[in-house]
C-alpha cells in the first residue's frame, strides 16, 4: 500500500461522499419538514442526470445544460409534489412507502421507453477535462475535485438557508409545529412545496455531478437510494449537518474497505482466503458500521429531533 494509492482512494472516498450528500441532503430534508418517506428519491437523482445528459447533447455546453436540467428537475419536483405527493403527506408512512414505491416502477419503465435500457453519455466538461497535480507522483482528476468542491458548497447554501433566512426560519418551525405556522398565516402547504421541489432539485444536481463519472442509465438510482437512506439513519433524522459528516464517513469507509480489505486480510490469513473474504467484507462494512452505530446511540451520530436543525 502506497501512500499515493491511500490518498487517491480517500479523494475518492469524499468524492462519493459528496454525491451521497446531495441525495441524502434533500431526502432529510422532505423527511424532517413533512414526515414523508419518500422511496422516489433516487428516481429524481436519475432523473436529473437524465434531464441534464439530453440538455447538454442539446445545447453542446455543459454549464448551460446543467442550468437547463437543474430547471427540469425543480419543475418536475414541484409537479409530482402538487399532483401525487401532496396527497400523501398526510397518510401513515406504509402508504407513502407503497405510492413512492410504485413511482420507481413507473418512472424506470418511462425512462426505458423514452431512452431505452443502455447507458448514456455525460462527458465531462472540457474545462475541467484531464487532470491534476496535487502532488508529486499523485494525479487527481479534476473534474472529481469540482465535484468535492461543489457538495462542499451545496453544504454551506443549506446552512446559510436554514439557519440564516427567512425561509429557513419557517422551514425549521413548519417541521416542529406546522398547526402554529398556518395559524400565522404561512401557506403550510406551498412551504411543503418549495422544500420537496428544493430536495428534488438537489437530487438532481447530484445526478448531474455523477453522471460524468458513473453511468447514466435507468437504475443508477437504486443503490444511492439504500445508501441515502443509510447516510439518515447514521447522521441522525432530520439533520443536515449530520447527513455530512456521515455522507462523508460511508463514502471514505466504502471505498477504502474495497480498495484495501483484501489486503489488510492477507496480513492474518492466506492469500486464497482474503481473496475470497475480501470483497464481502467491504460490501457489508457501511451496514456493519450502521449497526454499530444504532448500537451506541440509535438516533444517530447527530440529533435525530427535526427542531434542532443546526446540531
Amino acid at each position: 500500500m502506497s501512500v499515493t494509492l491511500l490518498l487517491v482512494q480517500i479523494l475518492n472516498g469524499l468524492q462519493f461522499g459528496v454525491i451521497l450528500f446531495l441525495v441524502a441532503a434533500g431526502l432529510t430534508l422532505v423527511f424532517g419538514v413533512m414526515d414523508f418517506v419518500n422511496l422516489a428519491h433516487g428516481v429524481q437523482y436519475m432523473i436529473g442526470a437524465y434531464l441534464t445528459a439530453t440538455a447538454v447533447a442539446a445545447t453542446g455546453s455543459f454549464g448551460l445544460g446543467l442550468l437547463i436540467g437543474l430547471a427540469a428537475a425543480l419543475g418536475l419536483g414541484l409537479v409530482m409534489e402538487f399532483v401525487l405527493f401532496r396527497h400523501l403527506t398526510r397518510r401513515d408512512h406504509l402508504e407513502q412507502v407503497l405510492a413512492t414505491f410504485g413511482v420507481i416502477l413507473v418512472a424506470t419503465d418511462g425512462v426505458k421507453m423514452i431512452f431505452g435500457p443502455a447507458p448514456i453519455a455525460l462527458s465531462v466538461p472540457e474545462a475541467f477535462s484531464g487532470s491534476i497535480a496535487l502532488m508529486p507522483g499523485l494525479l487527481y482528476p479534476v473534474w472529481r475535485l469540482v465535484v468535492i468542491a461543489s457538495g462542499l458548497f451545496v453544504a454551506f447554501l443549506l446552512w446559510f438557508l436554514i439557519t440564516r433566512t427567512r425561509i429557513g426560519m419557517l422551514v425549521r418551525a413548519g417541521s416542529t409545529h406546522p398547526e402554529m405556522v398556518s395559524a400565522l398565516g404561512v401557506d403550510i402547504d406551498r412551504l411543503f412545496l418549495f422544500v420537496f421541489a428544493f430536495g428534488a432539485m438537489l437530487a438532481g444536481f447530484s445526478g448531474a455531478m455523477a453522471g460524468p463519472i458513473l453511468s447514466v442509465e435507468p437504475h443508477m438510482g437504486d443503490t444511492v437510494l439504500i445508501l441515502a437512506f443509510v447516510v439518515i439513519v447514521i447522521g441522525g433524522i432530520g439533520s443536515v449537518r449530520g447527513a455530512l459528516v456521515a455522507s462523508l464517513i460511508v463514502g471514505l469507509v466504502d471505498t477504502l474497505g474495497r480498495a484495501f480489505a483484501t489486503d489488510l486480510l492477507r496480513l492474518v490469513v492466506d492469500r486464497s482466503s482474503a481473496a475470497q473474504a475480501g470483497p464481502a467484507i467491504a460490501s457489508m462494512a457501511i451496514y456493519l458500521f450502521m449497526a454499530a452505530v444504532l448500537i451506541f446511540k440509535p438516533s444517530g451520530l447527530f440529533t435525530g429531533e427535526r427542531a434542532t436543525w443546526t446540531k
